[in-house]
């Protein structure tokens, strides 16, 4: 037998509709539904809760002492409904969107989206790391984020639905003082016998550290052993001048004093960053973000690969999946 709680909410809004009207064709005309449909919904909830809500007569309908009783139930619940609905309609709340660092492709995204559709509110965050992100989106405290999305495991990203948006240049932080910081590129190769921070020990970036497992494997490049994860950019620049490392980084990471930025080539490894969000999501922000993060990306020939890209074999997989 169905409880009051159990009652579909089509049902009460039947009764409050003619408790209102007190009148069955107004109150149809009302709901936009036919007056037959209508009477078959108020006999059905007064067959749920055994009671008679309503006095009929051939000249007027009034409430009965238990339709007195219901009717302010029945409007708390509806009232309830609705702003559960509004709450998770799309576009009504805030999208969150981790951008990973405020130098970046998501915060290029981010602004383009902002501008292209004033109305809608985004909330940045910056954690850096997918990895952590996606634990995070699946929690449902976080929307939206950017990166590697091959370097998740199945599990977690069978629940997320992903987009390319670009393919980030591989690059390396290096000291000013090193070796090869004159260079204006650095062929891969020369790498060899370098020891370069990759992420490892921080469980937030554990895609691209994989990405540089992959990447190092079989070409003399080590990458530096697990270091807890560092927090702030002063911090971050702290443990590198003392630690003494280079850092595998993309085109876009932000300048740290004292270390050079240099291009990765010959070949020349892509980094792919992609769009994840939660698999199901309906929002407006993240139909913005999908458009322009397309049109840059056209725009800026974000998603071109040069004759001698270079991926790990889990993101051409993926990405051919992805087409």
């Amino acid at each position: 037998m169905t409880t009051p709680g159990d009652v579909p909410p089509r049902l009460l809004r039947a009764f409050v509709a003619v408790a209102e009207e007190l009148h069955f064709t107004r109150a149809a005309a009302r709901l936009y539904v036919a007056q037959q449909a209508l009477s078959r919904d108020v006999r059905a909830l007064e067959r749920e809760l055994g009671a008679e809500l309503f006095v009929r007569s051939t000249r007027r309908v009034a409430l009965s002492g238990d339709g007195e009783r219901l009717l302010p139930y029945a409007r708390r619940v509806l009232a309830a409904q609705d702003d559960l609905a509004a709450a998770f309609a799309p576009g009504t709340r805030p999208l969150t969107v981790d951008v990973g660092a405020p130098v970046s492709t998501g915060q290029c995204v981010l602004e383009a989206a902002r501008e292209a559709a004033p109305g809608v509110e985004f909330v940045a965050r910056y954690h850096s790391g997918l990895a952590g992100a996606a634990a995070e989106i699946h929690a449902g405290r976080l929307d939206v984020s950017f990166g590697r999305a091959a370097g998740l495991p199945h599990g977690v990203l069978s629940g997320l639905e992903h987009r390319l948006v670009r393919y980030e240049r591989v690059a390396v932080l290096l000291p000013s003082g090193h070796r090869l910081a004159a260079r204006a590129e650095v062929p891969l190769d020369a790498l060899a016998g370098e020891t370069l921070y990759a992420g490892a020990g921080n469980e937030d970036t554990t895609e691209w550290t994989s990405f540089a497992h992959a990447l190092f494997d079989g070409r003399g490049i080590r990458a530096a052993p697990p270091f807890p994860k560092i927090d702030g950019e002063a911090e971050f620049a702290r443990v590198l001048r003392k630690q003494g490392w280079s850092v595998l980084a993309s085109e876009v990471f932000t300048g740290v004093d004292g270390m050079v930025l240099r291009p990765v080539v010959a070949p020349v490894p892509l980094a792919p960053v992609s769009l994840v969000w939660r698999r199901g999501l309906r929002h407006e922000g993240l139909r913005v973000l999908r458009r322009v993060a397309a049109q840059l990306g056209e725009a800026a020939g974000w998603r071109t690969r040069p004759h001698d890209g270079w991926l790990p074999r889990e993101d051409t997989a993926l990405l051919r999946g992805a087409c």
